[in-house]
Order: structure tokens, then sequence, then C-alpha cells
């Protein structure tokens, strides 16, 4: 079961670019910080795991999004296309935060998505590490909200 809601293109199956510009979407939405926008892009009967937490539908989704950037604060993430192929794409990512001791974290993970034909994601596997770093050592500076378009990627930055 997925959503009564309109499509969220791009839809499978993916091409590169289309793959390409579903996890841009994914990464602008993820670094607005906004539970509620977020949860729309998952299916009601969303299923995720997360580290070792597991997530069941979109409402359980909108509460792990609130918990997550309460704790993870000054959040900034890059994701970048790994694979795909149908319905189903793979990502790399890393991302900044602090916590409130202000402690700076570089988290690194990778994710297995899968996706309904209306776009909504219907599965979300993430495995993350977390690697405490200087605050001189980020490479993450732009403001917060969506990475500017001449930011570099991932691959640029050597991570």
């Amino acid at each position: 079961m997925t959503s009564p809601a309109a499509p969220r293109p791009p839809l499978p199956p993916f091409t590169h670019a289309s793959a390409v510009q579903k996890v841009r979407l994914a990464e602008d939405g993820w670094n607005s910080r906004d539970p509620d926008k977020v949860a729309l892009a998952y299916s009601l009967d969303t299923r995720w795991r997360n580290r070792a937490e597991f997530v069941r539908n979109r409402d359980e989704a909108r509460a792990f999004l609130a918990r997550k950037w309460a704790r993870e604060l000054e959040y900034r993430l890059i994701k970048e296309l790994w694979a795909f192929g149908g319905n189903r794409i793979a990502v790399r990512y890393a991302y900044e935060w602090r916590d409130d001791s202000g402690n700076w974290f570089r988290s690194y993970g990778n994710e297995n998505w899968e996706f309904g034909e209306d776009g909504l994601m219907i599965q979300r596997h993430a495995s993350i590490n977390d690697l405490p770093i200087q605050e001189a050592d980020r490479k993450f500076r732009w403001p917060l909200g969506r990475r500017p378009d001449d930011h570099p990627g991932l691959s640029e930055l050597g991570l």
C-alpha cells in the first residue's frame, strides 16, 4: 500500500538522470530538517531500518526525523548515487552535525531505497557510522538548508 497522494516524480523505473535527480531531491528534503515535509516522500506503510531502529509507517518516520534533528544540530547532508535499477536506488552519503555539548561529528552511511509506482519510498535500509571531528575539520559549511549547486559533492571532497 502506498499513499493516495499525487505521484512524486521522478517515478520508477529510473534512468541514470532520474536516479540522480531523486537522490538530490532526497538530499534537499533532509537538509530542510522539516519532519512533516520530509515524511511526505514516504509511503503510508513505509518500512525503515536506520542503524538499529525500525520504522513501520509514515507517522513513525515523522517522529523519528523530529527526534533526529532535535539531537543532531547544525545538520548538513550530501548524498551521492551509488547504483540504481528498476525501482531501487542505492546511495552513499555523509552528514555533519554537532550535539548539544558542542561536539562535532561526520556520519558516513549507505542506504538502499525501494519505491512504489507513485515515486514514494516504500523501503529504506540505512547503515551509518559516526566519526568525531574537530570543528576546524568540517567540510560542509554552507548556510543551513539546501546545499548550493556549486558546493562540491562527496567525490569532489575526497569523501
